[in-house]
């Protein structure tokens, strides 16, 4: 069964393309066929597409245009033409999965695109305005290349958080406002799901007598609490904007500093969006960049502004971490995952040096050697310390494979 798994943004969109068996899911995740890149903002006017096959064939080229629906076609093209060619028609792909941000408090799984699930998509557009927009985009473009056979699935990454219980997600502001939908819903639900289930598979556990604390720390981060294979706790909320410190996101602050920035320096709403999703985290408190590896770098230099950054994101972090681990009463495992979760070292070391209290322990050697899937804690550590590898295009893929599978 061939399905081709799409996540559209509006700086780029990522596709790849698996070939799974019909009669079962593998356990261990496959790597794509074909694997399909466009970067919109590459120089004005021109958009790259990047396109890579299991084969070895490497396509690399710009286009001069800002079209991005003929741009999606002549990627999509190379799907069944030219040297990357994996497959000998369209008809061959069996569903496409579309990554979509925000579904609200409705859509608690996969579902099948309707124009119902596309208005509802719109809709929310004013929860995640950068984001449904640009993956409803996707979904109607793929729809206007493929046809109307060619089953659309939505998967959201605000679905594993659903079942946050109403203390979890209810703020505390006037009633009314959780009337008007504004709650926590969270986010990288596809990722936490995802590690959750590898935590399990790396155990040889059962998720359902698990308790975990996913890390995604990528970019932007978030934490999860899982318990019984769901999410009973996050660090995001309303917007991907709260919890832990990101690379150019704040995370939480006070909202007092919010409103001494619009009476005392006439900030504007555009503005504090600007200050706080674009030049926060680790770029503001660093003044060096968003990329954790520049900021390390700088503290090697001698940058003391640059430890800052990196003490005060380590702190948020332990802080996040302690929140998380109330809400389950207990921990089994800690799960580190996503570009910083599983690239840094000298992250993973920090965040678990004081959890030693709990009878953590963290193998240093093993934590130094690039793991990937691996428990690094030392065998007669009381919580096993995992680093995962998420893989959110083979989680969607695995949703649409039981989707089609269950109409069967």
């Amino acid at each position: 069964m061939k399905i081709l798994v799409l996540n559209a943004g509006s700086s780029s969109q990522k596709s790849c393309l698996y070939d799974l068996p019909n009669d079962r899911l593998p356990e261990d995740p496959l790597e794509p066929v074909w694997d399909g890149f466009v970067d919109w903002t590459h120089h004005q006017g021109f958009a790259e597409v990047r396109v890579k096959t299991a084969a070895g064939a490497v396509l690399k080229e710009e286009i001069q245009t800002t079209d991005k629906p003929a741009v999606v076609q002549h990627l999509m093209n190379t799907l069944w033409q030219g040297e990357t060619q994996v497959i000998e028609k369209p008809g061959e792909i069996a569903a496409v999965g579309h990554r979509v941000v925000h579904g609200g408090d409705k859509y608690q799984e996969r579902v099948r695109i309707t124009p119902a699930v596309k208005a509802a998509i719109a809709d929310l557009a004013v929860f995640a305005p950068v984001h449904n927009p640009a993956n409803l985009e996707g979904i109607e473009t793929t729809e206007q290349i493929l046809g109307p056979t060619v089953p659309q699935i939505a998967v959201f990454d605000t679905a594993f958080h659903t079942h946050l219980p109403p203390p979890a997600y209810a703020y505390p502001i006037p009633y009314r406002y959780l009337e008007q939908g504004i709650r926590r819903y969270g986010f990288h639900g596809i990722s936490h799901q995802y590690c959750a289930h590898r935590a399990a598979q790396l155990l040889g556990r059962n998720l359902q007598e698990l308790r975990l604390i996913t890390c995604h720390l990528g970019n932007g981060c978030s934490l999860a609490a899982i318990q019984n294979g769901v999410s009973i706790d996050t660090t995001m909320g309303f917007t991907p904007l709260e919890g832990v410190m990101m690379g150019s996101r704040s995370g939480s602050i006070d909202p007092g500093i919010l409103i001494h920035l619009l009476r005392q320096e006439n900030y504007t709403a555009d503005e504090l969006d600007k200050l706080l999703n674009r030049a926060s985290g680790l770029q503001g408190v660093s003044g060096v960049s968003a990329d954790l590896r520049q900021v390390m770098r700088a503290i090697a230099d001698g940058n003391q502004q640059a430890k800052l950054a990196f003490d005060v994101y380590i702190h948020r972090l332990r802080a996040g971490i302690g929140s998380m681990l109330a809400s389950l009463g207990g921990l089994d495992a800690l799960v580190f995952t996503a570009g910083v979760g599983e690239n840094s070292a000298p992250v993973r070391a920090a965040t678990c040096q004081n959890l030693a209290f709990l009878g953590l322990k963290l193998d240093l050697d093993q934590n130094n050697s690039h793991p990937v899937d691996q428990d690094i804690a030392t065998p007669d550590s009381t919580i096993r310390v995992l680093v995962i590898h998420t893989q959110e295009d083979w989680a969607i893929a695995q949703e649409c494979w039981r989707l089609v599978t269950s109409d069967r």
